[in-house]
């Protein structure tokens, strides 16, 4: 019975023991390791690549393009539908789309063109 408490007693000092040395290892190591994590993002800095910026920019315009001629034609479309069959009032807003739609195709892609401050072709 001795040599089970005995035993009890010197796994709960050991994990009590291991926690605080655990955490006071942890709290010295932590500033290190976040000083290293620094200098190598410094050092990552002046070898950033954005190549890739023209792409994706040129992905961007191409479904600005695409979608503002979708919506441009689609409020053609219904408005046509309406007119033809005479109810003009209900034309307009297919009218509002199709300029919605034209200032996406315009608009929309010379802005994305003008965020990098390249030409983009």
């Amino acid at each position: 019975m001795k040599m089970l408490i005995d035993a009890r007693l010197a796994r709960r000092w050991s994990r009590r023991y291991l926690k605080t040395k655990m955490q006071s290892t942890l709290r010295t190591i932590a500033p290190c390791l976040f000083a290293l994590l620094l200098t190598q993002a410094a050092h990552a800095q002046g070898s950033m690549d954005f190549s890739g910026a023209t792409t994706l920019m040129n992905t961007f315009k191409t479904f600005a393009i695409f979608s503002g001629a979708i919506i441009c034609f689609a409020g053609l479309i219904f408005a046509g539908i309406r007119m033809m069959s005479g109810r003009f009032q209900e034309a307009i807003p297919g009218l509002f789309g199709a300029l919605f739609g034209a200032g996406v195709l315009g608009w929309g892609a010379g802005w994305i063109s003008s965020l990098t401050g390249q030409s983009v072709n």
